[in-house]
């Protein structure tokens, strides 16, 4: 945990200019029970968390055609609102109200919009490949506590990288499930992951997300292929827990 010693500390976003860049990161407004944060990746996808698609308490599917993506929402306004059509979750993805390493792994959906977002400050983002040990990454999201304008948190690193799940040292709280994880490498940010959860490791808190490349093309073939739901259906029971077998992150995990 030495270094999050060298993370920025989270900007707001409220303002038009602060908030310019960020356009496609949206709240993701859930059937009135909740949010997450989304990112836009093409002019009709949103790239989100899988968990953002389930009902907290029945454990049962959100019906799709009740969520709605607010792009760059900030203090009661967005540049684009959007119902969404269909969802698609990682087929290996299984709700489970414990947390594990197998459920961050495939913590990961697309969001198919009503209508293309065609507005020229609305631009989607690209996606790249995972990030490394060591790496620096940023963070655009919203939570419990600034749910009407996001934040920004420019600098923060990946921990490690185990079996699928990165570990980031990265600042996130309730809400912000679903934030696209940027790589600022390029120059231009570009999406590497999404935020699943927050965790403890010893005694600090990290942020845990999905290695992207794999279950994103995953998804893509799903929506190709026209699958996806638009009705409840309850969620497969199957449990793995940390620490079984290979597959111990070492993070204790905390309920989103």
């Amino acid at each position: 945990m030495q270094v999050a010693a060298q993370d920025a500390a989270l900007q707001s976003l409220e303002t038009t200019d602060a908030g310019r860049q960020w356009e496609a990161v949206g709240r993701l407004d859930l059937n009135g029970r909740g949010f997450c944060t989304g990112a836009l990746i093409a002019p009709d996808l949103v790239l989100t968390a899988a968990h953002c698609l389930y009902d907290k308490r029945s454990g049962h599917r959100i019906d799709p055609e009740t969520i709605e993506f607010l792009a760059g929402w900030r203090n009661g306004r967005a540049s684009a609102y959007r119902q969404v059509r269909r969802a698609v979750a990682h087929p290996d993805y299984t709700f489970d109200h414990d947390l594990s390493a197998d459920r961050v792994r495939n913590d990961v959906a697309l969001l198919e919009l009503q209508h293309p977002i065609r507005n020229t400050t609305v631009v989607p983002f690209e996606t790249a490949r995972r990030p490394a040990p060591g790496d620096a990454i940023g963070i655009v999201s919203y939570a419990h506590d600034r749910s009407e304008a996001p934040s920004l948190q420019e600098v923060c690193h990946v921990i490690s990288r185990q079996e699928g799940v990165l570990v980031m040292s990265c600042d996130v709280d309730f809400g912000s499930s679903g934030a696209p994880v940027f790589s600022f490498a390029t120059g231009t940010p570009q999406i590497v992951s999404v935020v699943s959860a927050k965790a403890e490791v010893g005694e600090g808190r990290v942020a845990l997300g999905t290695d992207l490349e794999r279950p994103l093309a995953t998804l893509m073939t799903q929506l190709i292929s026209g699958r996806g739901f638009n009705t409840s259906a309850p969620p497969r029971a199957n449990r793995v827990m940390v620490g079984e077998g290979k597959r111990n992150t070492g993070a204790k995990f905390i309920k989103p």
